[in-house]
Parts: C-alpha cells; sequence; structure tokens
C-alpha cells in the first residue's frame, strides 16, 4: 500500500504525465475514429467508430505497458531499487504496488476515453452488465500487461533503454483486428493477428458492447470464436509467468 500511495503521489509533481496520460484517449478517437472511419468498410455494415472504440480500448491498455516499464526504469537508473532491496520489506511490495497504481490510472484514462467515445457516436448496447464485464476484462488485460511491463523495467539500467524497447510494442496493436477486419491479411499475418491476445480482447469487447465487427466463422481461429474465454486464458498466462519473474528479478537484481 505504501509503494501504491507513493507512485500516485508522484503524479502531483508531474502534470505533464497526467495530461499525456489522459489526453491520448481524445486524440486516440479523433485521430483513428475520423481518419480511418473515412476509408474503411464494416464487414455487415455500421458505424466504424463503433467498430473501433473496442478496439481502442484493448490498445490503450496494452500500451499501458510503458508506463510500468518506464518508472521501474527510471527507478533503477536513480538508485531507488537499491534502496528498497536494503529496507526490511516484503520482496513483492514494489511491483504489486507499481502494478496497482498502473491499475488505478488505467481505469481513469479507459472512463476518459469512454466519455470521448460516446461523445463521438459510440454505444454499448447489451446492458449495464455486458458494459461493466467488458471493462472489467479491459483493466484485468490492463494488469496483466503491466506485469511485463514490471519484468522489462527491471531489466533496464535506465530510461534511454526502456524508451527503446517501447516500438517493439507497437506492432502487437498493428497486427490486430483493431483498425481493419483480418480476413483481408495474408494468411500467415492473419494467422498471427487472430492468435494476438489484442484480437481475442477486441473481440470479446465487441460482443460484450454489442459493437459491429467481424462474425466468427465455423473456421476461424478458436481466440476468435471464443473470445472472451481467450481473453482471460491470456491473461492468466501473463499473470502466471511474469509476477513470480519480476518478483524474482526485484529480489536478485542487486546480488
Amino acid at each position: 500500500m505504501t509503494i501504491f500511495l507513493r507512485n500516485l503521489l508522484k503524479l502531483k509533481h508531474q502534470p505533464e504525465q497526467i495530461v499525456a496520460t489522459f489526453a491520448f484517449p481524445l486524440m486516440s478517437v479523433i485521430l483513428f475514429g475520423y481518419v480511418f472511419g473515412s476509408a474503411i468498410p464494416i464487414p455487415g455494415g455500421g458505424n466504424y467508430r463503433e467498430y473501433l472504440m473496442p478496439g481502442l480500448f484493448v490498445m490503450s491498455s496494452v500500451m499501458g505497458v510503458m508506463g510500468s516499464l518506464m518508472v521501474i526504469a527510471k527507478d533503477n537508473s536513480l538508485g531507488v531499487m537499491d534502496r528498497y532491496r536494503s529496507m526490511p520489506m516484503a520482496r513483492s511490495a514494489v511491483p504489486f504496488g507499481q502494478t496497482a497504481a498502473d491499475l488505478v490510472i488505467a481505469a481513469g484514462s479507459l472512463a476518459i476515453m469512454a466519455v470521448c467515445g460516446l461523445l463521438f457516436g459510440w454505444r454499448a448496447h447489451n446492458g449495464i452488465m455486458a458494459t461493466l464485464a467488458g471493462f472489467g476484462l479491459v483493466l484485468l488485460l490492463q494488469y496483466a500487461v503491466s506485469w511485463v511491463g514490471v519484468f522489462l523495467g527491471s531489466l533496464a539500467k535506465n530510461e534511454e533503454t526502456a524508451a527503446r524497447i517501447g516500438p517493439l510494442i507497437m506492432p502487437l496493436t498493428m497486427i490486430s483486428n483493431v483498425f481493419v477486419p483480418t480476413d483481408g491479411m495474408p494468411v500467415v499475418l492473419q494467422t498471427i493477428a487472430d492468435w494476438n491476445p489484442v484480437s481475442a480482447a477486441t473481440a470479446a469487447c465487441r460482443e460484450l458492447f454489442g459493437n459491429p465487427g467481424l462474425p466468427a466463422s465455423a473456421d476461424a481461429a478458436w481466440p476468435i470464436q471464443h473470445p472472451v474465454l481467450a481473453t482471460v486464458g491470456w491473461c492468466a498466462l501473463l499473470l502466471a509467468v511474469f509476477v513470480p519473474l519480476s518478483v524474482r528479478r526485484f529480489r536478485n537484481a542487486g546480488l
């Protein structure tokens, strides 16, 4: 809890980070919704912004890995992590505190993006419970990928190294069904996109929100036919792998 509050209170002294975090949703809706929306047809018809918004929710959560990555890398470069290791505290406190703070920040960003979506024509059509389930799935994915960021940040010695890792995350969001259906991609790219956790989460949100999208055919990849289950499975796998790795890395990095 102490580490969690420390990471949130740091934002008071970094107002530019708050502005950047909460300006991204608005810029994303305007840029992708209107620039791409004028050129991309939706299979079966429908509003492109309704098709896009679930993908933007997911993309924003996945890009949140950069927040954890940069914070941990910065604390490494400043010697903060070495100071933590010298203190009588649980070895898991730092990564759990960081990911909890990231989750709170992500929830605020997601709320702003949802409001922006509503203003620009997006709607959820399947009722309050399905809508809450969709947002809960997005936050679960964000929490899982934030552990990836914590682990990668613990490997980086400074912010410059972390900044070079960041762009490698972008292809994960682009080779997916966030912006366009995958059925028009070359076979290899389509296979990668269909098994991409981002695609599964996006398809799950479209299903839960009742937004337009390409119906899963009988020969579609398993994650596209069962997107909710696939997303939960991906999140469980990421947590099972990166939670112990992050805690172990924090415990042993100074040895």
